[in-house]
C-alpha cells in the first residue's frame, strides 16, 4: 500500500551532478492519509524490484504510459513467452526513473531546476509547474510524494529513458 507522507521530515544535504550541493529547508509537509494510489501492475513490479530499506525517489509511469509509450499490457505483457521480455522492459526503464535518495515535489523550488543523474546515468532535470506538479524532462507528473517504504513516488505521464532506448 501505498500512503501519503506524513509528519515533518528534513533531508540530508543533497550533491547534485554539477557538484553544487543543497540544504533542503521544508516546510511542514502536509499530513498523509491512508489513501491507496493504484500504480497498476507494471507500476509495483517496478517497485518491488528495488531494495526495501535503502531511500529512493522513482518517477514511475502512470498505466496510461506504459500502454502509450512501450506498448506493454497487462494481459498481454506478462503471458508466456512475454513475460521475460517485459521483466527486462521493466528492469531498463528503471534504471533510467530512479534517484538514490528523495526528491519531495517541497523540496523543488518554482525559480530553480535541479539536475540529478538516475541510476543509469541518464541526465534528470526536475522542475515545478503553477499546479505544484513536477516536470521531470518535460514529463508532467500525475500524482507526488506518494510512499511506499523508504520510497518516494512521483507518478509520470510518461516514460523517461534514454533516446536509444525509444
Amino acid at each position: 500500500m501505498i500512503r501519503y507522507l506524513e509528519d515533518e521530515k528534513r533531508l540530508p544535504d543533497v550533491s547534485f551532478s554539477n557538484g553544487s550541493r543543497t540544504s533542503i529547508n521544508f516546510k511542514k509537509i502536509s499530513k498523509l492519509t491512508e489513501n491507496s494510489y493504484s500504480l497498476g501492475k507494471f507500476g509495483e513490479m517496478m517497485i518491488e524490484m528495488l531494495p526495501h530499506d535503502l531511500s529512493f525517489t522513482i518517477f514511475v509511469p502512470s498505466e496510461t504510459a506504459f500502454e502509450r509509450d512501450l506498448r506493454l499490457r497487462v494481459n498481454d505483457s506478462l503471458a508466456g513467452e512475454k513475460a521475460n521480455d517485459t521483466y527486462a522492459i521493466l528492469t531498463r526503464v528503471l534504471s533510467f526513473t530512479v534517484v538514490p535518495w528523495k526528491i519531495l515535489s517541497e523540496s523543488v523550488s518554482y525559480t530553480d531546476e535541479l539536475t540529478c543523474d538516475s541510476l543509469s546515468g541518464l541526465k534528470l532535470h526536475v522542475s515545478k509547474d503553477a499546479d505544484k506538479m513536477l516536470v521531470v524532462n518535460r514529463l508532467r507528473s500525475t500524482a507526488v510524494n506518494l510512499r511506499k517504504r523508504e520510497m518516494v513516488i512521483h507518478v509520470m505521464d510518461g516514460v523517461l529513458m534514454e533516446a536509444e532506448f525509444e
